[in-house]
């Protein structure tokens, strides 16, 4: 595929909780053969400050457009940090997307429960998700193998952070697509869908868990190429 100069060439992804930026490896291969320059963003999961903090410094490096990305917590993410003034569009992977005002945790209300995702928290207020369940809750269509590494390289989340307002919401005036698994357990597909309608994105469901970005890397990578290639037009 040829960039044309109507095509966003930057893509930076963020990663949600319990996991790190190594899952994007699929999506990232996928779209740096199409020609993209892509970059990935390592959030401490300490406080919504931070993470967007790590994802300004990122976005401060790219050389124009740039198309953001955020699965799961880094919907929430790229909802406050989407208001750079270089990103052109947000996808939305299973991410979560409060509106201005709103915190992460009201996103969930009125909607089903998830019993098969437990998180473990420690004395400092940190989440863990239970070893035992990992896999089911998570990334229930990865190999076995798959699954424990990804277990095994999670990362804690301050859970503070479900709780923090996002002050403006990008996606208020950024064109957003969303794609999310319709075998999610760690939220109700309902949910991903209410959010997404609210924004006015455009919808693909894709046969994945909650680590769709990794076991349906080439799909996301698409819903991420029409983004880019839309991005401009929608805005001009």
């Amino acid at each position: 595929m040829n960039i044309t100069d109507q095509t966003v060439k930057n893509v930076v992804l963020v990663h949600g909780a319990f996991a790190d930026g190594s899952g994007w490896r699929g999506v990232y291969d996928n779209l740096t053969d199409r020609g993209y320059r892509v970059s990935i963003v390592q959030n401490p999961l300490t406080s919504l400050e931070d993470d967007v903090a790590a994802t300004t410094r990122v976005l401060d490096q790219q050389d124009g457009p740039t198309i953001l990305v955020g699965h799961s917590w880094g919907g929430t993410v790229i909802t406050e940090a989407g208001t750079h003034p270089d990103v052109a569009g947000l996808v939305y992977v299973a991410g979560i997307s409060p509106d201005s005002g709103e915190t992460t945790s009201k996103q969930y209300e009125g909607f089903a429960p998830t019993p098969d995702f437990v998180i473990d928290v420690d004395e400092q207020g940190y989440g863990f998700l239970t070893r035992d369940g990992f896999k089911v809750a998570f990334a229930d269509d990865l190999s076995a193998e798959d699954a424990a590494f990804l277990r095994d390289t999670q990362v804690p989340i301050n859970m503070s952070v479900f709780g923090a307002p996002v002050s403006e919401a990008a996606w208020r005036t950024k064109p957003s697509w969303a794609v999310y698994g319709t075998a999610d357990n760690a939220f109700d597909p309902e949910m991903l869908r209410s959010m997404a309608e609210r924004m006015g994105a455009p919808i693909t469901t894709v046969p994945g868990s909650h680590a769709a970005y990794i076991s349906q890397s080439a799909l996301v990578a698409d819903v991420i190429v029409t983004a880019a290639e839309k991005a401009l037009v929608n805005a001009s």
